[in-house]
C-alpha cells in the first residue's frame, strides 16, 4: 500500500543542502588547508629541520626542489588537458557535466518520474471498490517512479477540500480525485488547477471546466443494463403476465444525490423502462435515493417501502451492489429475497456470490483494472504536455442533465457488461476480477464450475 508522504520543510532546498553534490564537495575541499600537506611533519611554516643555506647540502636540496617543481608542472598540465576534455564532453552532452565519479541515469519512465508527486483523493474506504482502485493506481504509479500521496475523506466534504489543498502545498504535480461531492470539491480543484496541477476527475464528475479530464464508465448505460436485467427477469418484454390492470410494481433505489454518477445512472434506468411505463405495464411505486451510498440507509429505506407497499413489489432497480445487498436483507426478512429481482453494480465479490446463490439478479461489471490503468496513463500523458486524441468533449450541462450548467470537459467513457448467473463465471471469475473462492463461497463443491487459477 502507498505511504503517506509528509509535507517537506522546503520545496526548493538550497544548493548546500544537496548531499553528494560534486560542486558542494569541491567547495568544502577548497576551503581546507592545502599548505599543511606540502610541509614536513611537525613544521607549520616549512622551516623545520631541513638543511641550512650555504652548506654542502644545498645542491641536492636544489635538485629535489627542481624535481618537485617538475612533478607539479606535469600535474598542472595534466589538469589543464583534463579540464579541456571535460569541457568539450560537457558541450557535447548538451550542457550536462560529465564526471568520472558518476554516470548519467538511463532515460526511462522511472527516472523521468523520479521525485514527481501524485496525489490520490478518495471519498472513503468503507467501500470495497475504492480500496481496490487505490491499491491498483498506487502500484501502477510507483512502478513508473512516481511518489504517491493518498488521502481519504471519510465522507467529509470539507475534509476532502482541505486534503486537496494540503497535497498541493506538498508539491504534487498531478491529482486524481474521486469526489465525495462533485459540486463542493470544485473550489479546491480550481485552486489546484490555478497552482498548475493537472487534475483528473475519476469515476465521478467534478463540476468545473478546470479539470484536465474526466474518466469513468458510461453511467447511463450502467443504469440501462440494470433496468433491462430486472425487466428480463420479470419476463418483459414478451410475457403476458403484466398488463395495464396488473402492472409490474417497481422500486427505484438511487445512489447518493450528490454523486453525478447516481444522476446519470437514474437517467439510464428510466430510459430502460420508459417504453413500458408509457404502455402502462410497469408502475413505479417508490423512488428513493441513498445518501452516501450507505448500505444501512438503504436497508432502512427498503424496510419502510415494504411496509408502505405491504410487501407488494415485483422488482427493485438498485444502483450498486452495496445498497442492493443491504436491501436484500430487508427483503429476506419478508420472504422476498430470491423471488423479487433486484439489480446492482460493480461486480463485487459479495455481489457475485449473491448472484450464484440466486438472490441478486444482475450486477454491472466495470473493470476498474482498465479504468485505473487508463487514468494513470492519461495523467502521465497530460504531465508531458500532450493531449490524447481519444478524449471527447462534453458539455457539463449534458453530463449533469442540467441545462443551467456551463462549460465543457474532456471525457473518456469505458464500456460496461451486465453480469447474471449465466455469465458470472466467464466474465468475472475467468478474468480473475474476483477470486474463485469468494464468488463460490458456501456453494457445494458439486455445484461449482472448474476452478480457475489466477496466480
Amino acid at each position: 500500500m502507498a505511504r503517506l508522504i509528509p509535507s517537506p520543510i522546503g520545496r526548493f532546498p538550497g544548493f548546500e543542502s544537496i548531499p553528494g553534490n560534486g560542486r558542494t564537495a569541491f567547495r568544502r575541499e577548497a576551503e581546507g588547508s592545502w599548505t599543511d600537506t606540502l610541509h614536513p611533519a611537525g613544521s607549520a611554516s616549512g622551516e623545520g629541520p631541513g638543511p641550512k643555506s650555504g652548506t654542502a647540502q644545498e645542491t641536492p636540496y636544489l635538485k629535489y626542489l627542481l624535481l618537485l617543481g617538475g612533478i607539479c608542472l606535469c600535474c598542472l598540465c595534466m589538469g589543464v588537458i583534463g579540464s579541456i576534455g571535460a569541457y568539450y564532453a560537457w558541450r557535447g552532452s548538451g550542457g550536462e557535466p560529465v564526471s568520472a565519479q558518476s554516470s548519467p541515469l538511463p532515460d526511462t519512465p522511472a527516472t523521468r518520474a523520479a521525485g514527481i508527486k501524485i496525489g490520490l483523493s478518495f471519498p472513503d474506504f468503507g467501500s470495497e471498490r475504492w480500496k481496490n482502485d487505490a491499491e491498483l493506481m498506487t502500484k501502477l504509479l510507483e512502478q513508473q517512479g512516481y511518489a504517491v500521496i493518498i488521502q481519504e475523506a471519510a465522507h467529509d466534504v470539507k475534509l476532502q477540500n482541505d486534503q486537496i489543498d494540503h497535497m498541493v502545498s506538498q508539491g504534487v504535480e498531478g491529482l486524481i480525485v474521486i469526489a465525495e461531492d462533485g459540486y463542493a470539491v470544485a473550489s479546491a480543484v480550481d485552486r489546484a488547477v490555478k497552482a498548475g496541477v493537472k487534475v483528473i476527475a475519476y469515476d465521478r464528475l467534478i463540476m468545473t471546466a478546470g479539470i484536465s479530464a474526466y474518466i469513468s464508465f458510461d453511467s447511463v448505460e450502467v443504469g440501462r443494463q440494470q433496468a433491462l436485467g430486472v425487466l428480463t427477469a420479470l419476463g418483459i418484454p414478451g410475457g403476458d403476465q403484466w398488463t395495464k390492470n396488473n402492472p409490474a410494481k417497481i422500486v427505484l433505489s438511487g445512489g447518493s444525490p450528490t454523486d453525478n454518477n447516481a444522476i446519470r445512472i437514474r437517467q439510464g434506468q428510466i430510459s430502460g423502462i420508459e417504453t413500458y411505463l408509457d404502455e402502462g405495464i410497469v408502475r413505479i411505486v417508490a423512488d428513493q435515493w441513498v445518501d452516501n451510498w450507505n448500505p444501512a440507509t438503504a436497508e432502512r429505506m427498503m424496510e419502510n417501502i415494504l411496509t408502505a407497499q405491504q410487501n407488494q413489489i415485483d422488482g427493485v432497480i438498485a444502483s450498486n451492489d452495496g445498497t442492493a445487498l443491504a436491501e436484500l436483507e430487508a427483503m429476506r426478512a419478508q420472504g422476498l429475497a430470491g423471488t423479487v429481482p433486484i439489480s446492482g453494480q460493480d461486480a463485487t465479490a459479495d455481489g457475485c456470490n449473491s448472484i450464484v446463490k440466486g438472490e441478486l439478479t444482475v450486477t454491472v461489471f466495470k473493470d476498474i483494472r482498465l479504468l485505473a490503468s487508463k487514468a494513470v496513463t492519461l495523467l502521465v500523458t497530460l504531465l508531458k504536455g500532450e493531449n490524447p486524441s481519444y478524449l471527447r468533449q462534453y458539455t457539463i450541462a449534458e453530463l449533469t442533465v442540467d441545462s443551467t450548467r456551463t462549460g465543457s470537459v474532456m471525457v473518456d467513457f469505458l464500456p460496461v457488461v451486465a453480469v447474471t448467473k449465466d455469465n458470472v463465471y466467464e466474465v468475472v471469475v475467468k478474468s480473475c476480477f474476483q477470486p474463485y473462492d469468494d464468488v463460490y463461497r458456501d456453494i457445494p463443491d458439486g455445484e461449482r464450475p472448474p476452478r480457475v487459477s489466477c496466480d
